[in-house]
């Protein structure tokens, strides 16, 4: 009979944690951001969040079109990408901003891919081998990343919806996590 009240306490145990993972919060593991909530704009700019809150955190996600952009504010200025790295859909929300040669990369935190926030561009260290003492020099692999262009108004940031007429190689990973939401920030 103990067997019976204690397999029947640990289904029901077992039930509860089940129900607190199924409604758990959406954004586990972007302690470091703020998420914001999404609204369109008459004039076609999607609203991200306000600018103190950004300012604070130093960066925001929001939903562009159903794809994750992410707006970082570094130095004074927004930046926004795309939130999934164009190498294997690492989130960039989670990664650390480096200046690399001058210019403010996100670092992506699967695998070390260095994106610059401006341009989108990703950079590599690379040496040539014919010269007689090789030194690395940070080097272009082109725009890898699309970029968003980001307006402040009166307090609040937009993000612009992205001219898909161009493709960037950060759009395979933007399309396959679409509408996903943060469940898959983590590797």
């Amino acid at each position: 009979m103990l067997d019976l009240i204690i397999l029947s306490l640990h289904i029901f145990i077992c039930f509860l944690i089940f129900l607190v993972i199924w409604h758990g919060p959406k954004d586990v593991g972007l302690c470091s951001s703020s998420t914001a909530t999404s609204e369109k704009e008459p004039d076609g700019l999607i609203l991200i969040g306000k600018e103190d809150d950004i300012k604070k955190s130093g960066r925001a996600t929001g939903k562009v079109d159903g794809r994750e952009v992410v707006v970082f504010y570094h130095n004074g200025k927004f930046h926004a990408l795309d939130s999934r790295c164009y190498h294997e859909g690492g989130p960039l929300p989670l990664g650390e901003i480096e200046d690399i040669d001058g210019q403010a990369c996100i670092v992506c935190p699967w695998h070390k891919f260095k994106i610059t926030l401006e341009t989108g561009e990703g950079l590599y260290e690379g040496i040539n081998p014919l010269e007689p003492s090789p030194t690395p020099v940070w080097q272009s692999k082109g725009v890898k990343q699309r970029v968003h262009q980001v307006t402040v108004v009166n307090g609040k940031v937009y993000v612009s919806p992205p001219d898909l007429s161009i493709s960037f190689d950060s759009d395979y990973f933007a399309d396959k996590y679409k509408n996903s939401g943060d469940a898959a920030m983590k590797k």
